[in-house]
């Protein structure tokens, strides 16, 4: 290891590293359990700071009106390792023990992981559920992740060069760094906060604007996320409301987008807010060794051609279907896969908009189409989206399939199985797309909208397809 580089922590609100640990919702937390394995690979100084929560994901199925239910069990904890550190927050007034566990089971650089579940503690309810609960509950759990992460660092001893901030769920991080450097050094607020600037990065990966978080400030001072500093100190890093991604913006000397598209769309966004980080585009990747089927990889690199590799991994995906659905679909038929979480802006049955086209190709099995996909718990547009995917598939049983409870295995099996790899968002909503990276990884062509990666990606007819142009008028049904 290089002692020259430097030493950082990651924090970010969900970890992907496995599906036997479901701390992970979807592809944030992928991407951020695929960057701390590739850390580890590259012997990176780097560790990971989140939250362990008593209850892993949703376990998503449907009811017999194929309608998505929830259940949450208690998240398997045998690959966590007890640190013996434990240090406190303040939320509401009250002083929160937060027990730090650590994981390196799958690959990764070490993972710390806070905990408010303590025996005899009455403040379990905050890392209950990953994106659980009312705006109450996220604050909280951001001021866990926040300033509970960098008190965890200091509890342990682990020296940090760099803060980097993936999404603003952990941005009271840099609320804590400046508080430290005002009483400790008693520093000025706008000594500190350029201090703590120099400290930090920041990635943003949401550009639906309803998805950038922000706070009222009356909430804010009432959770304790304030952590000694004001009113106008805490409007001039967020705003009033209080906006997570403009403070990650603030708090950062340098901030980036995940793809080169997504980079310029979120320059776009952002451009009138003041004293912010320059944003740059660095173009989200993903972990070899966990998304890439090693018999592909293994054609790949002695030259044999990728065919029967492929074929064996479609076979795979093909008997997995069988076992979870009981339909037996057929491997020498064309299949194409989409699997993402459910959100009106992906158009996962934009396929089925032409009737007219597609359904005898399903009658005739030319076509077969395997579809899953996750809504959040409170989502029931996204639950909506799901279970019309399930009322094609019923009506289409030999050609169309759904399959529950997506997770990382699932993933695996379908980037690594299918034909073609499908991906229709409306552009430039997509961020990154790191499932059609995945499919890639496996000789999948990709069949895409130009958003993403996938602008930087495609060679048209040759690695897969571009659907449409580069450009997405108002008109949304008019495009569609």
């Amino acid at each position: 290891m290089d002692r020259d580089q430097p030493k950082v922590a990651y924090f970010c609100m969900e970890y992907g590293l496995h599906e036997d640990l479901a701390l992970y919702a979807g592809g944030l937390g992928i991407l951020a359990g695929d960057i701390l394995k590739a850390a580890r690979d590259l012997s990176k100084p780097m560790v990971g700071i989140g939250i362990l929560w008593s209850e892993g994901y949703t376990y998503q199925k449907l009811d017999s009106g194929g309608w998505p239910y929830d259940t949450f069990p208690a998240l398997d904890r045998q690959a966590l390792v007890d640190t013996g550190a434990v240090v406190h927050v303040e939320v509401r007034g009250e002083t929160v023990p937060v027990k730090v566990w650590k994981t390196e089971a799958y690959g990764n650089v070490p993972l710390y992981l806070l905990d408010t579940d303590l025996p005899d503690s009455p403040h379990g309810w905050i890392t209950k559920r990953l994106y659980g609960g009312v705006a109450q509950d996220r604050v909280a759990q951001e001021i866990v992740l926040g300033i509970g992460g960098v008190r965890a660092l200091r509890a342990m001893n682990i020296p940090v060069d760099i803060y980097h901030f993936n999404e603003g769920h952990a941005v009271f991080a840099g609320i804590e760094l400046i508080r430290e450097k005002m009483q400790s050094r008693s520093l000025t607020f706008d000594t500190a906060w350029r201090e703590t600037i120099s400290q930090c990065v920041f990635t943003t990966h949401t550009p639906v604007m309803a998805g950038n978080e922000s706070h009222d400030h009356g909430l804010l001072h009432y959770m304790g996320a304030y952590n000694g500093l004001t009113y106008e100190q805490m409007k001039a890093i967020g705003n009033d409301p209080f906006a997570m991604t403009i403070a990650g913006l603030r708090l950062s000397h340098i901030a980036n987008g995940v793809a080169k598209l997504h980079g310029k769309t979120a320059r776009a966004m952002w451009e009138d807010v003041c004293n912010r980080a320059p944003i740059i585009d660095i173009t989200n990747g993903v972990h070899q060794g966990t998304w890439q089927d090693p018999e592909v990889r293994k054609a790949y690199f002695s030259g044999i051609g990728l065919w029967e590799a492929h074929a064996k991994a479609k076979q795979r995906l093909v008997a997995e279907i069988k076992g979870m659905t009981g339909v037996e679909l057929d491997p020498d038929a064309l299949l194409i896969g989409f699997a993402r979480r459910a959100a009106p802006y992906k158009r996962s049955d934009l396929i089925f908009h032409r009737p007219e086209i597609i359904e005898p190709l399903l009658r005739e099995r030319q076509v077969q189409l395997v579809f899953s996909g996750k809504a959040h718990p409170m989502d029931e547009i996204g639950k909506g989206i799901i279970s019309n995917l399930a009322s094609v598939a019923r009506r289409h049983p030999d050609s169309v399939v759904f399959l529950e409870n997506y997770n990382m295995k699932i993933g695996r099996l379908m980037t690594a199985g299918s034909d073609v790899w499908l991906n229709n968002p409306r552009r430039p909503l997509e961020a990154s797309g790191t499932s059609g990276m995945k499919a890639a990884m496996n000789g999948v062509l990709n069949l895409s909208i130009l958003d993403g990666w996938w602008p930087e990606g495609c060679i048209h007819e040759v690695n897969g397809w571009q659907v449409g142009g580069g450009y997405e008028g108002p008109n949304q049904t008019e495009h569609d």
